[in-house]
């Protein structure tokens, strides 16, 4: 595997990691059709524990069976395929070496009224499976988020030093958070950073409106504008949080969309110099071949060159 120019720029960023750790990076940055160009297509499937199957899967009946997944995520070209325990144990074997996997370590359901994530995997079961990285959601504004913090720090010590990457998925919630809150620009900058300061080498969070929920920041963002006109110029805003962009970040797609949608939502993320999209139910509940054409024209958004 020969590394691009551009990867090799984004490896330098993480100044501290083993070469184990930096090896699995470029195995995700290297994979598919957007390898090398330091731009990421992830397929999360972990909708199952926070939804219910039913809620999941139905839609589309095909993707009840996990080699469905590994198999979309293969055929489209992506960057990676992050699932729970029994999801990814579910292929294993057969997708051996296939695509770069994340294993989710922690998962929330919809059966609990508390804002908080039971760990689920272990950085051991990541080696055993051949996971490029473990993946790991935190609540900033939950009442349960320094425990959350805590576990991964704990978890996120454990897979570096085992060579592993950390992906953070960091969404806000919490009763200081109305529902406009928690994908408001402030919010949404605030939580990326909280992945970064927490060591994450790749963060997801959710594009964010032009909404500024903290009163805390109000003043600030007076004093000092941010452009929220746009997707692009909001998501500028969340890449300059996370180091000044020398952390790789990565969109969710949100609630259902229709395909152009969800192409135009790529088209903000990429012009705003975020490195990608992690899209799951907008992808996994369409129909293979309707899917396939939407992560086609998804990860040709992220080829252009503007």
């Amino acid at each position: 595997m020969k590394l691009t120019r551009r990867v090799k720029e984004i490896l330098s960023w993480y100044e501290s990691d083993n070469p184990g750790t930096k090896a699995n990076l470029a195995r995700i940055l290297m994979e598919g059709k957007l390898g090398g160009t330091g731009r990421l297509v992830i397929l999360p499937v972990d909708q199952g524990f926070e939804h219910g199957p039913a809620r999941s899967f139905a839609p589309n009946p095909a993707a009840y069976d996990p080699r469905y997944h590994f198999e979309l995520a293969i055929e489209a070209g992506l960057s990676a395929y992050a699932a729970p325990l029994g999801m990814i144990e579910a292929g294993a074997a057969t997708y051996a070496g296939a695509i770069p996997t994340i294993l989710k370590v922690n998962s929330s359901n919809s059966l609990s009224t508390t804002k908080d994530q039971a760990v689920t995997g272990t950085v051991a079961d990541a080696l055993r499976l051949g996971c490029s990285a473990i993946g790991f959601t935190i609540y900033p504004g939950s009442e349960y988020q320094f425990e959350l913090m805590e576990e991964l720090r704990e978890l996120s010590e454990e897979a570096k030093a085992a060579g592993l990457a950390v992906v953070v998925w960091s969404y806000p919630r919490g009763p200081m958070l109305d529902k406009a809150g928690e994908t408001a620009l402030d919010i949404c900058a605030y939580a990326a950073h909280m992945a970064a300061l927490l060591g994450a080498h790749i963060i997801k969070v959710k594009p964010p409106t032009d909404v500024i929920s903290l009163d805390a920041a109000k003043k600030t963002y007076e004093k000092n504008p941010v452009d929220a006109s746009t997707l692009a110029s909001r998501i500028k805003h969340i890449t300059d949080a996370c180091f000044g962009g020398r952390r790789l970040v990565v969109f969710s797609g949100g609630e259902a969309g229709t395909a152009e949608a969800m192409v135009e939502m790529a088209r903000g993320i990429h012009q705003g110099g975020g490195n990608g999209s992690i899209i799951g139910r907008n992808t996994f509940q369409r129909p293979k071949a309707e899917a396939l054409k939407l992560l086609s024209d998804i990860i040709a958004v992220y080829k252009s060159a503007g």
